[in-house]
């Protein structure tokens, strides 16, 4: 009777982990259990972020290799783009992991878990950072047209680029430097992809990451637009007969307003993109939020990566003509870097 008693008790019990659905169902009691979802979510889901991770890469990727193949796209401004399409990128293939994860379990084991957050914090601060440095261009290509050709220079740029992001990898390292010397340590269960950053680290984090830059990148664009608004007017205003030399100065101010448009449009879209993840990081996600909302959050970060590319090619004719040409194989033809794409 004992016998049969127990053998019921094991019977329901595994039926019952059944219902459940763990992540690791072998490990019993010490596994996470999965996000309860109808079939039909999950699938919608899937495939909504398969092809957000797809057209990412694809997308970015062209805007990789449009800069860094033609020679007449090295210009600082481009690079600075250069710089925002290489985290683009990363970020569509860490959208593979999220993918993974839709459904709560995390099935990489506890080094790749901490790899894939420190990449992913590594990106977003670059990306941040990059930003800040577009709207710096933008506002010395604006307000100091006289200077720009001195101040902003391809080997500056690039010093900046590269200082960006080894910064904010030394920033990340710092903040996850518990979480990198022992993997998984705040994990409850197995199948959790948890990293934890102490509360003094974790506003800093927010100043230098959200709150700082996003001062700097506002301030300059308000003074952008408003220089932008009294050049309109002025070109508005003088439209009689000049010589050609004037032709060609109001031609430029046109060109370098039409520039601030269009990364004002980028930097507007990643503000839109990226403030929803810093707000719930400032009021805190773990109290607010449930765990799909908080994806959801996460993943409007990633889908400001897709967009980006698209801004591209809606505002910017050289990325247009630089796909066609990618695309029917003539970049392979010898002496293509030298194609005019402006």
């Amino acid at each position: 009777m004992t016998s049969t008693a127990a053998s019921c008790l094991v019977f329901l019990t595994m039926k019952k982990l059944e219902e459940v659905e763990l992540c690791f169902p072998e490990l019993l009691n010490s596994s996470c259990r999965k996000a309860v979802r109808p079939h039909s979510v999950s699938m919608l889901t899937y495939i909504l972020l398969s092809s957000i991770s797809l057209i990412t890469v694809t997308l970015n990727l062209l805007v990789i290799i449009s800069i860094s193949h033609f020679k007449q796209l090295h210009t600082p401004t481009n690079l600075l783009l250069l710089s925002l399409a290489v985290s683009d990128f990363f970020v569509g293939f860490l959208m593979c992991f999220q993918i993974v994860v839709i459904e709560g379990c995390w099935f990489f084991g506890d080094h790749m878990c901490i790899l894939y957050q420190y990449l992913g914090y590594i990106i977003t601060a670059a990306s941040v950072a990059t930003m800040v440095l577009i709207s710096v261009d933008r506002y010395v290509a604006i307000c100091e047209p006289l200077h720009y050709p001195n101040k902003v220079t391809q080997k500056r740029v690039k010093i900046c680029i590269c200082l960006c992001w080894i910064c904010s990898a030394f920033l990340q390292t710092l903040l996850l430097k518990d979480n990198l010397e022992q993997p998984g340590r705040y994990n409850s269960c197995f199948g959790e992809c948890v990293v934890v950053i102490n509360y003094i680290a974790g506003l800093v984090d927010i100043f230098l990451s959200f709150i700082g830059p996003f001062t700097v990148i506002i301030v300059l664009y308000m003074k952008v637009f408003l220089v932008a608004v009294s050049h309109a007017r002025a070109m508005r205003s003088h439209t009689a007969a000049f010589s050609l030399k004037s032709s060609v100065s109001v031609t430029a101010k046109k060109s370098e307003l039409k520039a601030a448009r269009s990364l004002g449009v980028v930097i507007v879209v990643f503000l839109m993109c990226i403030c929803p993840y810093y707000c719930v990081a400032l009021t805190g996600q773990d109290i607010l939020l449930n765990a799909s909302t908080a994806t959801f959050v996460i993943c409007l970060v990633y889908f400001n990566s897709c967009l980006n590319p698209v801004i591209y090619a809606f505002f910017y004719p050289w990325f247009r003509k630089s796909i066609k040409l990618i695309v029917t194989l003539k970049i392979l033809q010898p002496g293509s870097y030298a194609t005019n794409m402006l």
